[in-house]
Order: C-alpha cells, then sequence, then structure tokens
C-alpha cells in the first residue's frame, strides 16, 4: 500500500514560519500528482556489524532483542533492533536494515508544485523485519533524512514520489517474527547533501535518535 505524497511545509532557513502558513492555508499546501507506482527498492545485502559510538567500527550484529540504545550510530547496511509503536494498538520490536541513501534529482520534486523548487530529492531505502512477532499489520515507519553531521535539512516532507521512492506500510502477514517488507522514506533539501538516516519514534529516539550514515 503506498501513500502519496505532498508538502506540508517546506523550509530553508524558516521552518516555523512556512509550518505555520501551512497549517493555516490549504493552498499553500500542494498535492502531488498520481503516477502509475512502481517497485524500485534498493537491494543490498545487509550488513552484520554492531552500533557503535564510532560508525567506523566493526562487531557483531545485533541478536534479535538486543535493542539498539537511543544515540547509536550505524554504517548503511546495518541492520538495527528497535522498539516500535504504530496508533494506539500496535506495539512491538522491528529491525530496520538501511540500504542506501540515493539522491534524486531536483524535476522529480515537480509534483509538489512550486514550494518544492530549488529542492533536492534523497531517497532513504530499507528493509523492516518484524522481530518480536506481534501484530504489526498495516503499521507504517518513517525514517528521517539529516545533513552530514546530523544536522536538519530545513524542509518537512509527507508522502513519497510514486515509482521513485514508495512509502509502503507493512503487508497485512506482518504478523510473525520474521515477516519483513521494503519500503522508501522520502527526504529533501535545499542545501548540503543528506548523509544520515535517523530513526526519532518514542521519546527517548526522539531526544537521541538511532542514526545510519554512510
Amino acid at each position: 500500500m503506498t501513500h502519496k505524497g505532498r508538502i506540508v511545509s517546506a523550509v530553508a532557513l524558516t521552518t516555523l514560519a512556512l509550518g505555520l502558513t501551512a497549517c493555516n492555508d490549504g493552498e499553500d499546501a500542494a498535492s502531488a500528482q498520481d503516477s502509475p507506482p512502481a517497485s524500485a527498492p534498493a537491494s543490498s545485502d545487509p550488513g552484520s556489524k554492531s552500533p557503535s559510538s564510532d560508525p567506523s567500527d566493526d562487531a557483531a550484529a545485533p541478536a534479535d532483542g538486543d535493542v539498539a540504545a537511543p544515540g547509536t550510530k550505524f554504517k548503511i547496511g546495518d541492520r538495527a533492533v528497535l522498539p516500535f509503536k504504530y496508533g494506539t494498538d500496535k506495539k512491538g520490536t522491528v529491525a530496520v536494515t538501511v540500504t542506501a541513501i540515493e539522491k534524486g534529482a531536483e524535476a522529480d520534486m515537480a509534483s509538489f508544485g512550486d514550494k518544492a523548487k530549488g529542492m533536492t530529492p534523497y531517497y532513504i531505502r530499507m528493509k523492516v523485519e518484524n522481530v518480536g512477532g506481534t501484530d504489526l499489520s498495516y503499521a507504517s515507519l518513517r525514517l528521517r533524512g539529516k545533513l552530514e553531521g546530523g544536522g536538519p535539512t530545513g524542509v518537512i516532507l509527507i508522502g513519497d514520489l510514486p515509482g521513485k521512492c514508495d512509502s509502503e506500510t507493512a503487508p497485512r502477514d506482518f504478523t510473525t517474527k520474521g515477516a519483513s517488507y521494503e519500503t522508501c522514506s522520502l527526504s529533501a533539501t535545499k542545501t548540503d547533501p543528506i548523509a544520515v538516516a535517523s530513526f526519532e519514534e518514542g521519546d527517548a529516539y526522539s531526544d537521541s535518535p538511532v542514526l545510519w550514515t554512510s
């Protein structure tokens, strides 16, 4: 199941101002036009390296249930076990492997309208596994893009770019241990390149995200 995208607020240095404008004036939020979806997941072999304070350190992958602590840093290709909650009734443990952070073209953002001018999209591709074996069917997990060093991009997006970065929800059978699917989180910047994927779900991780870097 794929979500069509729109810009909630497109910002460079004035995140708050444009965020308020987007909330108060429906005409400022441009809807993306539908285009035929196509599957374009990156299929990179997940690595077997564990988290460390320095993403260049090598070690064995964490065992199932060995949850990554807030602030842990991984390399792209590493597998991170994380607590996950979706809505009010779905809760469990997942493993996320970021397989790629791909740079798109400014022209890819055309369907988002004028607010997207000057933005370069980045596609954060990942594999999500059900580690706890709880019912997480139809749940949706999103990673955020950040600049090198972990700084914010200054751009807030919701949705995807069909055929280029499809944000998939978990399938109906994502209810058992070992079930998995692939998805993509869309991010964009008007300034420096996006080089980091960030997991920020839950109070502890919102303050100290788990990060993947190249």
